[in-house]
């Protein structure tokens, strides 16, 4: 089977992309991907919609590390000229809605685990773990399964990376934004503008810089992306509520961005979550110096993956490019993926 790992991949990348797996919906590619296991006489486990194996001669002696990526997709961009849902291949690409985010570094990886699945004198153990629930940080996607999985030291996660090192990530945090004032009629000088109370915070947001910038991940980045407020022309608004993205960095804790926050801006600042957290691995780990030894690109990433979700040291990595990622007519090159399988079994047996 080895010899075929890379028809294998593409034929298995095709039946996914034919069945819809939006996030919380990913039943039936979750099921597709049992199947799959079970035809290759591999044990598969299946946690929600979440589906893993360990390699067969698994020795808990052993440092254990965890192959993941994802199977759940985003919408179809409304751009699509073409069937989101058809596999077609053209010139060397394979077009299809989740081809390239992650489907290629998912089978990829699945091909990677199937080459070492039955090798009984590995250095560590390998965990494959095909996932939920990722496009939307869902709580039950890889925090689900993690309480499943036997001890994990170490992992790479799938994604598509260029096959370059992201070796650390920015994590995330989304604040909902509150700004009050006092409703009146606007044709007279009554009430109080919630919107021009909003104004300044606003500012401070678009030009404040936090001090402390990563040698990783550069600076942190808030940008505000939503705002609501009012319900006629002729009434000042009361209530103006505005989101605000922040990309944090390794050189701040979500908390301490957070204090900073609302020491400075005057509206009621909400964060809907502490979970996604900016991640690094250290140059002495042994997948840095892997990578090390291959000649890898390395590099800090400013997009947020299910690596900021595991709490052991990670690398990101994959074929595909990041670019396309949720792009319209969305595709992956049959050599990248060709590329990944090799580039993935390299890197493991460099441990």
């Amino acid at each position: 089977m080895r010899e075929h790992l890379h028809s294998i991949a593409i034929d298995l990348l095709q039946q996914l992309i034919t069945i819809p797996s939006f996030s919380k919906e990913e039943d039936k590619t979750a099921g597709l991907l049992m199947g799959f296991f079970s035809y290759h006489g591999m044990e598969a486990k299946r946690v929600g919609n979440n589906v893993w194996a360990k390699n067969k001669f698994f020795d808990a002696s052993k440092p254990t590390l965890l192959l993941n990526s994802h199977h759940d997709t985003v919408k179809p961009n409304p751009s699509y000229t073409r069937d989101p849902y058809s596999p077609v291949i053209e010139n060397g690409k394979l077009f299809g809605l989740g081809s390239n985010d992650a489907g290629g570094p998912l089978v990829s990886l699945i091909m990677t685990f199937f080459n070492f699945y039955d090798r009984p004198n590995l250095k560590y153990n390998l965990v494959l773990a095909a996932t939920a629930e990722e496009e939307i940080s869902g709580t039950g996607g890889i925090e689900m399964v993690w309480k499943e999985l036997p001890a994990i030291d170490m992992a790479i996660v799938g994604e598509p990376t260029l096959m370059n090192f992201a070796v650390a990530e920015k994590g995330l945090m989304v604040l909902d934004c509150v700004t009050y004032g006092k409703a009146g009629h606007a044709a007279r000088e009554e009430g109080v503008n919630a919107i021009y109370q909003s104004l300044k915070d606003i500012e401070w947001f678009r030009t404040y810089e936090f001090p402390k910038i990563s040698e990783s991940l550069g600076k942190v980045k808030m940008s505000v992306t939503v705002i609501h407020a009012g319900q006629a022309h002729n009434q000042v608004p009361s209530e103006c509520k505005f989101t605000v993205d922040v990309r944090a960095t390794d050189a701040y804790s979500l908390e301490e961005i957070l204090a900073t926050i609302q020491q400075h801006v005057q509206c009621e600042v909400t964060p809907r979550s502490l979970r996604l957290r900016s991640s690094g691995i250290p140059k002495v780990h042994p997948l840095y110096k892997a990578g090390e030894k291959l000649g890898v690109t390395f590099y800090g990433s400013p997009t947020t993956s299910d690596k900021a979700l595991i709490p052991v040291p990670s690398i990101k990595l994959g074929p595909g490019d990041s670019a396309r990622s949720h792009s319209a007519n969305e595709f992956i090159y049959l050599q990248e993926i060709e590329d990944g399988i090799a580039g993935y079994i390299k890197l493991i047996e460099k441990l």
